[in-house]
């Protein structure tokens, strides 16, 4: 026994000799300013560990064994470098390290300001992954950010709500849809630029996560490059004009910190007709290091935006008008006023402890925010609808007509809109005016003013080499009041706060006139709350690394009604029941190393999550109904993925299979249907999703100076059920005997499963190429291919009402199986071909450095349909048959057009 004993000793110590270890030091500077790169990432090639350099760019780490090494060594804003290291056991001083500067860095920094505001208000989620995407330089996100984007195509055909964003680790997804808002930290892509981001189900330190991935903006000032950076833009983009200033002080001996950051963004209009821009932004942040491991750190943003939206055309708009036109605008004394603006303005405020040491790294955080999320749009009141598209203003409306094809009719419809297409705005003062100082027309306000209160935490704890645990949680609280608030009475004296197609009193406790600056029509509070902790285990070898997490959550939401709504005296006014939801999620990932050029990854998830409000409350502008018999939504979803990263060739091929299931969508629209004609809401359960797809990215080095790209995108997104359809009519527009007792119809099934989502583009491919000079000038093209884009679906056309007809109770003769099919069948989106340039040139001058960058997208100035919906109006067979049989329909999809040739400029220089 002893003698084993003293062997297995022996055998020890020889294991530990064996293993030698060697100590790597460096330091990093940039080439031209000799000053030091901080926070720097320096990678081992071979087995994915990872050190970080401190803030005057020094790193000294140890690697035990005899063998053969790759160093990679990375900054932000910098072109990395690679070393080979032969480790015996002797020290390694690699010395000065030389970094130059990554001039095609600026197509990332500005990638926020090419894309924020290019969102329309009812299809906001079409830019999903541009801004979570800013951070990685993985090929193919890359790609879907800068090119794939300007066909609002989704990574994975997700929605925004999939991805997560924090600040400093606390989440700023917003609770009503589930999506972060970019614009709260909007133009300011110099202090907002450092990032982390995971991609998909991988682990990340601060969160549970999303699906998506999840990106988390750093606002430490330490980690900033210190100086002045002053830059000018010019775009023809949705604005025109940019100006932002940046002054970073760095690390002082002190230890304090600071940077403050100001933008300026405008345009009188955009590339779209009549769509103002006005934008101001401003950060602030302060930090102090009260040692190498703790520091403490205050951050403030106020970025407000304010721009004109545009509509989506159907194709005889466009036909007449083109893709720029805009009916919400016209002018008024001389000037361009849109009807549609959007205003965002919520002002944030974080403080955040940061404690980093060796095994551990703590870090926690509290937020608050408060402010104002507005949409305005007109009002009319017993009064002709003032959109110049509206249907009975097309030539279409007249030969369309149910007694017959008018042809004169038509054409002077047509000449009348071509010589007046724009809103008129003197008509509707005049409209006023000549009704007995009463508002026929009004101009308001659609105001969420919200107020959130955030708390998030996360350890990391290194047991050994072989073990790191993970805990983390965070709160949410928000409170948001809705209303609706008059802007501009239009000339008129008052306005009677009814709703005019019932006759019924908005609120019944109040006086009927309203005036500028008074809450009307909706006046309600929303107060919802989460909680979450997560926990999380990774295991890492030299062949393999695996991870587990779990997340546990509770939800919940109440509405409270300020207005007592005459149509809804039982449920309108006061509390509604709390809506709570209890969720769990697992998911675990497994990496196996062939070498350390090769490797394969494994992710699997599955997620409980509650809907999100706006999909819970049935109507919470007028009632506290919600959705009946409302379910978590399940996301079941699993990545494999193999990576290579040779000296000339890098990227990876990844598979991704999700399942979206028990999700709930809601409709608003007016319909005329086998079942009554009224403004609806349409609610649909039991919806599923299916995701599944191949996505790829690969670069190869051709040379020192030449890289060529490949990446694309095979994915195939579809509906996995047959959903179940309620509608709920506002008046008595339904034959009463259909309508429950809880006031609503229910449709039964709708024939949804097998049709494609409305995701954008399932299919991207492209292939690129860059060139960088030696006298650091670069220039890159990048060509791209994308098609099966699908309109969205109207689901009510897909119900057994729409076979009814409305005026014998029965089925309508000629629906039959093959003339149904061929009328609905779903409308496939344009193929899209894309050439874009970008390049840019930099200068090092008197210690001053100026960089210039240009882009030019759709250089072929093609104009293709991006996204688009059915109108719901032809709610049954015979009615949209009609409608169809001249080939220009009233009632025709409307759709979303692309930018034609966009270019944008910009003039950097820093200090």
């Amino acid at each position: 026994m002893r003698l084993a004993i003293v062997l297995a000793v022996l055998c020890c110590c020889e294991l530990l000799y064996a293993q030698q270890s060697t100590r790597v030091t460096g330091q990093l500077m940039e080439k031209g300013s000799d000053t030091p790169i901080p926070n720097a990432i320096i990678t081992l090639e071979n087995t994915l560990k990872e050190f970080s350099a401190d803030s005057y760019g020094k790193f000294e780490f140890d690697l035990v064994g005899k063998q053969t090494e790759t160093l990679h060594v990375s900054a932000l804003d910098f072109i990395p470098k690679r070393f080979l290291l032969h480790l015996d056991g002797n020290p390694i001083d690699l010395g000065t390290i030389y970094l130059e500067r990554d001039i095609a860095r600026e197509q990332t920094d500005n990638l926020i300001s090419l894309t924020d505001g290019d969102l329309s208000d009812d299809f906001e989620s079409i830019s999903s992954s541009m801004g979570l995407l800013q951070s990685t330089r993985d090929i193919f996100l890359n790609r879907a950010a800068f090119d794939f984007g300007q066909a609002f195509f989704k990574v994975r055909g997700y929605d925004s709500r999939n991805g997560q964003v924090l600040m400093n680790g606390i989440p700023m997804n917003k609770f009503f849809d589930g999506r972060p808002q970019w614009n709260n930290w909007g133009g300011l892509n110099d202090v907002v630029r450092n990032q982390e981001f995971t991609n998909s189900l991988t682990l990340n330190p601060y969160t549970f996560g999303a699906i998506l991935g999840n990106t988390n903006i750093i606002t430490r000032p330490s980690g900033f490059r210190s100086g002045l950076r002053l830059s000018s833009s010019m775009s023809n983009r949705t604005y025109r004009g940019r100006l932002m200033a940046t002054y970073n002080s760095g690390e002082k001996a002190s230890g304090l910190a600071y940077s403050v950051s100001a933008s300026r963004r405008w345009a009188k209009e955009g590339y779209v007709d009549g769509t103002l821009y006005d934008a101001y932004s401003f950060f602030g942040a302060f930090e102090y290091q009260f040692d190498p491991e703790n520091s403490i750190t205050f951050t403030s943003i106020w970025a407000r935006n304010r721009r004109g939206s545009s509509s989506a055309l159907t194709e005889e708009v466009f036909d007449l008008m083109g893709g720029q036109y805009n009916p919400y605008w016209g002018e008024q004394g001389g000037k361009i006023r849109n009807s549609r603006e959007r205003e965002i303005f919520e002002p944030l405020f974080l403080l955040n402890y940061a404690l980093n040491k060796k095994k551990v790294n703590w870090n926690i955080g509290v937020a608050y925010q408060t402010g104002i999320n507005s949409r305005s749009r007109l009002g009319y009141y017993n009064a002709p609808n003032p959109d110049p598209t509206y249907y009975r203003y097309l030539p279409s409306y007249h030969i369309n007509s149910s007694i017959g094809a008018d042809f004169i009719n038509a054409n002077l419809a047509k000449e009348t809109f071509l010589k007046n297409p724009q809103l008129d705005w003197e008509q509707l003062y005049e409209a006023n005016t000549n009704n007995n100082d009463k508002a026929a027309y009004l101009l308001y306000d659609d105001v969420a003013q919200n107020t959130t209160i955030s708390g998030a935490t996360n350890l990391d704890y290194a047991l050994n080499d072989f073990i790191k645990l993970g805990f983390g949680g965070n709160y949410r609280a928000t409170g948001s009041e809705n209303y609706a608030e008059i802007q501009d009475l239009l000339g008129a004296t008052y306005h009677e706060d009814m709703d005019t197609f019932s006759n019924t009193l908005n609120n019944v406790d109040e006086e009927l006139q309203k005036t500028e600056g008074e809450k009307f029509n909706y006046y309600y509070n929303l107060d919802a709350s989460q909680m979450e902790g997560f926990a999380q285990v990774q295991l890492t070898s030299n062949k393999w690394d695996g991870f587990v997490s779990a997340s546990y959550s509770n939800f919940n939401v109440q509405r409270n009604g300020f207005f007592k709504n005459e149509r809804y005296l039982e449920n309108s006014f006061g509390a509604s029941e709390k809506i709570i939801f209890s969720n769990l999620a697992y998911k675990g990932g497994f990496t196996y190393f062939l070498t350390g050029r090769h490797w394969f990854t494994a992710n699997a998830a599955m997620v409980e999550r509650p809907p999100i409000i706006q999909n819970i409350f049935i109507n919470p502008r007028e009632n506290n109904e919600t959705v009946p018999e409302l379910q978590k939504e399940v996301v079941s979803s699993v990545d494999m993925s193999y990576f290579v990263r040779l000296p000339s060739l890098t990227g990876r091929i990844s598979a991704f299979y999700t399942r979206f299931q028990h999700t709930t969508d809601i409709n608003f629209f007016f319909v005329d249907s086998g079942l009554g004609s009224d403004f609806v809401q349409e609610v649909i359960t039991g919806l599923d999703r299916l995701h599944k797809g191949i996505e790829f990215g690969f670069e190869y080095e051709a040379s020192s100076s030449v890289k060529l790209t490949a990446a694309g995108n095979i994915g195939h997104y579809v509906y996995a059920s047959d959903p179940s359809v309620q509608i709920n009519f506002d008046a008595a527009g339904a034959e009463e005997e259909l309508i429950s007792p809880e006031g609503n119809i229910d449709l039964g099934i709708a024939d949804l499963k097998d049709l494609k989502l409305a995701q954008g583009p399932q299919t991207a491919l492209a292939l690129g190429v860059s060139y960088r000079a030696p006298k650091y000038w670069w220039i890159s093209g990048t060509t791209n291919y994308l098609t099966n884009n699908y309109s969205n679906l109207s689901t009510i056309t897909r119900t057994s009402s729409f076979l009814i007809d409305p005026e014998t109770n029965e089925p309508f003769p000629d629906a039959t199986e093959e003339n149904v099919a061929k009328l609905l069948e779903q409308n496939k989106l344009d193929d899209i071909y894309l050439l874009n340039l970008v390049g840019g040139k930099s200068w090092l001058i008197d210690g001053k450095y100026i960089s210039f960058f240009a882009s030019v997208n759709n250089v072929f100035d093609k104009v293709f349909r991006t996204g688009g919906y059915e109108q719901s109006r032809n709610g049954n067979f015979g009615q949209l048959k009609q409608d169809n049989q001249s080939g220009t329909p009233s009632f025709a999809p409307k759709y979303w057009y692309s930018y034609g040739r966009t270019y944008f400029l910009n003039l950097a220089i820093s200090f």
